[in-house]
């Protein structure tokens, strides 16, 4: 079993990142979506810089290759990355009376089914908590959902992006006390 590590992301990574998650919506997708909804995807999801330059954002790393990457946000920007069609939300939450948001998790599909997203999901609650957060939200792909239920997750509505050339993309908002 290869050794994994982790870190926080640098804005030297973008590439890296931006690459990795091109990659995982238009493999790990395929069987939650249509083509159509996974080409709309490209557009709902996506990095927000905003958690790298927050220091939010973790890399797992597999022998020196990108395997997964997610983080977590003080913001009420819920999903989306700075390309998308989802209206950022900059002000920050209040941890006494908000949920911490998990954000824009993404596995390699070469590093599937090997606990990446577990990892990722364990270091982004531990760094909320230790921020002062009792809950979590986010937005979850369809591929996503069995993860962060097996990670504790609850449904808490589902919802339909905005249409991007006529198509809509299934998500669902769903949260859990840390």
């Amino acid at each position: 079993m290869p050794i994994l590590t982790h870190r926080i992301a640098t804005s030297d990574d973008l590439a890296a990142i931006r690459a990795l998650m091109a990659q995982a919506i238009d493999r790990l997708q395929t069987g939650f979506l249509s083509a159509e909804q996974i080409r709309a995807s490209h557009r709902v999801m996506g990095l927000d810089t905003q958690l790298i330059r927050d220091g939010t954002y973790f890399l797992i790393e597999s022998e020196g290759r990108l395997a997964g990457c997610g983080g977590w946000s003080f913001r009420a920007t819920l999903y989306g990355g700075d390309s998308s069609v989802v209206t950022r939300e900059p002000a920050a939450l209040d941890p006494a009376h908000d949920a911490a948001r998990i954000r824009a998790m993404y596995t390699h599909p070469d590093f599937t089914r090997q606990g990446i997203g577990r990892r990722v999901m364990e270091l982004c609650e531990g760094a909320a908590r230790d921020a002062g957060f009792a809950r979590a939200e986010m937005m979850a792909t369809m591929a996503g959902v069995p993860l962060y239920r097996a990670c504790g997750y609850e449904p808490i509505e589902e919802v339909l992006s905005d249409p991007i050339d006529g198509v809509r993309v299934p998500l669902l908002r769903m949260g859990k006390a840390l």
